[in-house]
């Protein structure tokens, strides 16, 4: 048995995982999907105050309250920020890192120094602190059930936590296996993939479908993720 933590990524909270937690679960794996604060079912606690930090903390307050250890840490899309200053904290607990369609920082970067030069993000209108949600279109969303979802249940987003970089300390090196996952129908991510997909250190994969992989291709995800397990 293997304990998954999934990381969701911004705009929306954990319902995103709600078609892959079910089936990791059915294959007999434990998995925690936190909500980051300020987001999804946590959006009362929305607040000027929350950075990168904030949702880092998030992540590891749970592997803490719960007493998790060789842990396979999935990020998706900003989920890759949060992963990457959980992994450099606590890496005894980390088993294995996968990035899901994500973003993967080097020391010192913000989401915003590694955000794709087609992605434009704009704050809402009035609240500076706050980034709009992007719509469908912008992530070439097809299918009108997963369109459905992210028009009901996206929101705002801190902009702080996309502005402050992710500081390193050397404790991510210590995780020896990592896994990238690329959404190719469009792909968004790819400078990520193309560094990582002759790297040694990683192991990589593409999938037919849009960057809400967990949604669109769950059955085909959930196999992959177990070949993370050791």
């Amino acid at each position: 048995m293997a304990t998954f933590v999934l990381v969701h990524g911004s705009w929306a909270g954990s319902v995103v995982w709600r078609e892959l937690a079910p089936r990791l679960r059915k294959a007999g794996h434990d998995v925690y999907a936190p909500t980051l604060t300020g987001i999804g079912a946590r959006k009362h606690l929305l607040n000027r105050k929350i950075d990168l930090d904030t949702h880092i903390q998030d992540v590891i307050g749970v592997i803490e309250d719960a007493d998790l250890s060789d842990i396979l840490l999935v990020g998706h899309s900003y989920g890759g920020m949060v992963i990457t200053g959980v992994a450099d904290r606590v890496p005894e607990k980390i088993a294995s890192l996968v990035y899901l369609d994500a973003f993967v920082p080097e020391p010192g970067q913000s989401l915003f120094n590694v955000l794709p030069p087609d992605r434009h993000l704009t704050t809402v209108p009035g609240e500076d602190w706050l980034v709009a949600p992007l719509t469908p279109a912008s992530f070439g969303l097809k299918r009108p059930e997963v369109i459905a979802l992210w028009e009901d249940k996206s929101g705002p987003h801190p902009l702080a936590t996309l502005t402050q970089p992710v500081q390193l300390t050397g404790g991510i090196g210590r995780i020896k296996q990592k896994m990238y996952i690329l959404a190719t129908d469009p792909a968004r991510f790819t400078q990520f993939y193309d560094k990582l997909k002759n790297d040694p250190g990683w192991t990589v994969h593409t999938l037919p479908c849009t960057h809400f992989i967990q949604l669109e291709m769950p059955d085909e995800l959930t196999a992959i993720l177990l070949k993370a397990i050791d």
